[in-house]
């Protein structure tokens, strides 16, 4: 069995890795740890565990040694935090998967530049591995540092992956229109966030400079091998969890919704984790509600040119804690799927 060890435990992103791997068949949760509620046990974050073993179990501080005992660990923390813990797991033999910003970039200048504070540990950015598997399986296989992405790079980059490799756009800018339940902004409570805030709202966020611009124009480069530019702009809307992207991209003379609909498929079709709708379907956030998958369509708009992606994923699975164990069984050899099945909870 894997050992692992969850930092950052009280989060919703910590939280939906301790529902998933609760369940995973070869995986035992040997610590959970937080650097705010250490000594409150499981259940009294998440009522859920009521009842468990695991729910039962103090939250650990970060200098519990039986963090280093995993085999494993999830830093499911705010950026800058997982850079200053890392070296010391790395230098135990523990691998490490960090579920924020820290390790998504080679250049430390370009995360200075963005997230407006300096890297605490550039040294190692040469090694660490950016976690999509959908479009950088081989180089995660053996890793021992992986950065999970973003949830909106999640989205943006598999839609526009097939366009990006066959050289099927026009122009190189991606317009993202964006749209996140409020889980995406974590657990931490804000005015603006409360209910009475949210609900029966519906309003943008960060513009025009949003942190996950620069992850999504690195990687979107490196699949087209040639510069890209992403105008995004991100929603809030009044659910707990979810997530929705609209791409508008220019496409070449000549595309056509069957075409397109036919390379995503070709692309994807190995992917477990990817759906390629037809085209009498259009994606929606309550079909992946609680899953590890995303629902991509493609469409082409004859009279403008345009091809519009739509993608829709949940943000604390797909866009998070599934993937990062999705990522977690590449690491280990397991297979991909691993107790990332279940389908998303209709209604």
């Amino acid at each position: 069995m894997i050992k692992v060890g969850i930092v950052g435990a009280n989060g919703y992103t910590g939280g939906e890795l301790i529902r998933l791997l609760h369940k995973h068949p070869e995986v035992t949760i040997h610590a959970l740890a937080s650097r705010s509620q250490a000594g409150r046990q499981g259940w009294e974050l998440f009522p859920a565990l009521h009842g468990t073993a695991l729910g039962a179990e103090p939250l650990l501080n970060l200098a519990d040694p039986r963090l280093y005992e995993c085999d494993l660990v999830f830093l499911a923390v705010p950026h800058g935090v997982a850079a200053k813990l890392a070296p010391d797991f790395l230098a135990a033999g523990v691998k490490v998967i960090d579920l924020g910003a820290d390790f998504r970039f080679k250049d430390p200048a370009l995360y200075e530049a963005w997230y407006k504070v300096a890297h605490p540990a550039p040294e190692l950015l040469a090694e660490a591995v950016y976690g999509l598997p959908e479009i950088n399986r081989p180089a995660i296989r053996g890793a021992r540092l992986v950065g999970n992405p973003g949830c909106y790079p999640t989205g943006i980059l598999l839609g526009v992956a097939p366009l990006l490799v066959h050289d099927l756009l026009a122009a190189p800018l991606i317009i993202a229109d964006g749209k996140s339940g409020v889980s995406g902004a974590g657990r931490s409570p804000r005015p603006d966030l409360h209910f009475a805030e949210v609900t029966g709202d519906f309003r943008a966020y960060g513009l025009p400079y949003h942190r996950h611009i620069p992850e999504v124009e690195a990687y979107a480069e490196q699949l087209g091998k040639k510069e890209v530019k992403v105008s995004f702009t991100p929603h809030l809307v009044p659910i707990p969890r979810g997530l929705f992207i609209t791409l508008h991209l220019a496409g070449k003379t000549g595309a056509t919704t069957a075409g397109l609909t036919r390379v995503f498929q070709d692309f994807y079709a190995e992917e477990p984790m990817v759906a390629v709708l037809p085209e009498s379907a259009l994606p929606h956030t309550k079909a992946v509600l609680g899953s590890n998958r995303c629902h991509l369509s493609v469409r082409v708009d004859e009279r403008t040119g345009q091809i519009i992606v739509l993608s829709a994923l949940d943000n604390l699975v797909k866009g998070a804690a599934g993937q990062a164990i999705q990522n977690m069984n590449l690491l280990f050899e397991l297979p991909e799927t691993t107790g990332l099945t279940a389908l998303g909870i209709w209604p």
